[in-house]
């Protein structure tokens, strides 16, 4: 349990989720409303503390992943889990655009059995209503540990706006989210 800025009690529930580059849904996820932290980092994998080069190598078996601390006063899990499918292709086994290897699986790791449920129900939905032309390869599994990424993956949008990579692919996900989701957004983005 945490004490708000009003000195209000709230639940706070994490939610680990990848679907690309950590920095895009870093980046998303700081801006939707009941969020209350979003830390980049490394889940799934069979290594102690893996660096950013090893799981870029593909040698740990981790995904990039962010862990989404949220209110659910605020915010739903569905709704969270709602925006992690529409900011990227979860039908591509190890892919996202030109970003290929294990380590960009979609996959959400929950934390309890009502969130497998949810997430499981969700991607039913979403086949059914036929999103994507193909079937949804998101994995569901218990979260394991989670590892922090380097303090320099941290907040990367925000730090590095005029970045090339932030400028091509995350400036473009976060315009996706203001437009589609523009009643989740935070008042003051």
């Amino acid at each position: 349990m945490q004490i708000d800025q009003r000195g209000a009690y709230y639940v706070e529930r994490d939610c680990n989720a990848w679907g690309g580059c950590f920095w895009c849904l870093e980046a998303v996820f700081e801006q939707m409303v009941g969020v209350q932290s979003v830390v980049s980092g490394y889940c799934g994998g069979h290594v102690d503390a893996p660096t950013y080069a090893e799981v870029c190598e593909g040698r740990t078996g981790h995904a990039e992943v962010v862990e989404v601390s949220f209110d659910p006063s605020q915010c739903s899990y569905r709704e969270v889990l709602e925006v992690f499918f529409a900011m990227h292709d979860p039908t591509t086994p190890n892919r996202q655009g030109n970003d290929v290897g294990t380590q960009y699986r979609s996959v959400i790791f929950h934390h309890s059995r009502e969130q497998e449920q949810v997430a499981a129900l969700l991607i039913a939905e979403l086949d059914r209503a036929k999103v994507w032309s193909s079937r949804i390869v998101t994995e569901l599994l218990p979260v394991p540990r989670f590892f922090p990424a380097e303090a320099y993956h941290q907040q990367y949008f925000r730090k590095n706006p005029d970045q090339g990579y932030c400028q091509v692919v995350v400036s473009p996900k976060i315009a996706k989210f203001r437009q589609r989701f523009a009643t989740r957004l935070k008042a003051n983005q």
